[in-house]
């Protein structure tokens, strides 16, 4: 079994000398530094690469500069996608993204994590696991989400929360560790556009 194969199965892997997963890494970091490059009003440009890089990417997706993932093939994002300034995506597994998600600057999705056991975990093996943001979802700036969490809909993520579990629909959540506060009133939640509809 490849390490590939085995980082898309969940196990333990290491990617450090494996020749596979370091020529994907290095294609995506690559294709980052030439997103990066690029003069802000060059939105044909900028368009072109993010299509290229993301394995899914929906109407109006705009990420601005700087931004990083790891392969860029394991991320998808829905319809109306915005990522403000230094947006870090460690896709080693999928990342999924609903239609209407808003993402403020500094924030952090890490779908990899490391062994507790020293001796493993100083030979570089790691594991990951996915990450899914629902529909109509605004994450404050410096949040950071953890592998193997799932954020619903319609949620609102407070500033500089660390989301080290899954969040449901139609809530307010913050803090370290990110909890709910409250759930979104009938109001707030009246001009929200369900997940099938988007």
């Amino acid at each position: 079994m490849t390490e590939k194969e085995k980082r898309d199965l969940g196990m333990i892997y290491n990617p450090n000398y494996d020749p596979e997963l370091q020529k994907e890494m290095l294609k995506c970091k690559d294709i980052c530094f030439a997103f990066n490059q690029l003069p802000p009003s060059d939105i044909e440009q900028r368009g072109a690469i993010l299509r290229k890089l993301l394995g899914r990417s929906g109407k109006n997706c705009t990420i601005l500069s700087p931004f990083w993932c790891d392969y860029g093939s394991q991320i998808e994002v829905g319809d109306n996608f915005f990522a403000n300034h230094n947006l870090v995506i460690l896709d080693g597994a999928k990342v999924r993204f609903g239609d209407n998600v808003f993402i403020a600057p500094d924030c952090g999705f890490y779908t990899a994590g490391h062994p507790v056991k020293v001796a493993e975990r100083n030979e570089g093996l790691e594991y990951a696991r996915p990450i899914t943001v629902g529909s109509n979802v605004w994450i404050g700036g410096g949040v950071r989400v953890l592998p193997g969490v799932t954020i619903g809909s319609n949620v609102v993520i407070g500033a500089g929360s660390v989301v080290t579990r899954d969040i449901p629909d139609n809530v307010i959540a913050f803090g370290n560790p990110c909890r709910v506060h409250r759930h979104l009133t009938p109001e707030e939640l009246a001009a929200a556009i369900p997940p099938s509809e988007a």
